[in-house]
């Protein structure tokens, strides 16, 4: 029987952990080698790493930094950033990774999603959309570029032809969300789970477990992705490592 996964979502600038608010403001938070270490003793799902400065920056994955990260690593792990070939794909694999997630270089250029899929297996493509509800009545626009690039396509219609492409797994993340720790934008999870039969995972939002535990009660077996919630501690926001399931 399929269940639903909670997964701690980090994001890398440089050898540190950040943690944003509306893809902005990025806050220090720790090395990722200890973040890692505490999660392995939470015993988690699965871990995805971001790295957020790559693709911005134009270069590629630090590949001695996720070496370090997988050899120390006792879960599931997925990463993304700066991957824009299937080559690197399978290098990130080739280093214990169990996913590899792209963004940008998918709206840029679709088929490299079919390109990982055929190199690493459908199992291993994430594709991660970044989503902003804007306008008067509330549309949903698709972002790339830490929210600084808007993009002209529909977020249903390209998580349905990213699924036929090749991804074995969808990505939602909700920009304006970020780091708010206000619960998840649950009508655009429902309207992409509803389009796609590929697994799914809802990032954005996520600030108490009452969060986690009505998005999967509502949406059935689903990724919940967590960020603020698992790395700060109360109102002050002190950094604090934790791990929770509904």
């Amino acid at each position: 029987m399929l269940r639903s996964r909670i997964t701690p979502f980090l994001l890398l600038r440089g050898n540190g952990l950040v943690k944003t608010q509306k893809f902005d403001n990025p806050k220090y938070v720790g090395d990722p080698i200890n973040a890692v270490k505490i999660f392995n003793e939470k015993e988690v799902d699965e871990l995805t790493l971001l790295d957020i400065d790559a693709t911005a920056s134009g270069r590629g994955p630090d590949m001695a930094l996720l070496k370090d990260i997988a050899a120390e690593s006792r879960m599931p792990l997925c990463y993304g950033g700066g991957v824009k070939d299937a080559e690197t794909a399978a290098r990130i694999i080739a280093l214990g990774y169990e996913k590899v997630s792209v963004s940008h270089a998918a709206l840029e250029r679709p088929e490299l999603v079919r390109e990982m899929a055929a190199r690493v297996g459908r199992q291993s493509v994430v594709v991660t959309i970044d989503v902003r509800k804007e306008g008067l009545f509330g549309s949903y626009k698709v972002y790339s570029r830490n929210a600084k690039q808007k993009q002209k396509v529909d977020p249903i219609d390209f998580a349905k032809r990213c699924t036929d492409l090749g991804a074995g797994e969808i990505v939602l993340n909700s920009i304006e969300r970020d780091g708010m720790m206000e619960g998840y934008d649950l009508d655009l999870a429902r309207n992409v789970r509803e389009a796609i039969t590929t697994p799914m995972t809802v990032v954005g939002g996520a600030g108490s477990v009452d969060d986690l535990r009505l998005l999967t009660e509502e949406l059935g077996p689903i990724g919940a992705g967590v960020g603020s919630l698992f790395v700060f501690k109360g109102k002050y926001r002190a950094v604090l490592i934790s791990y929770a399931r509904p």
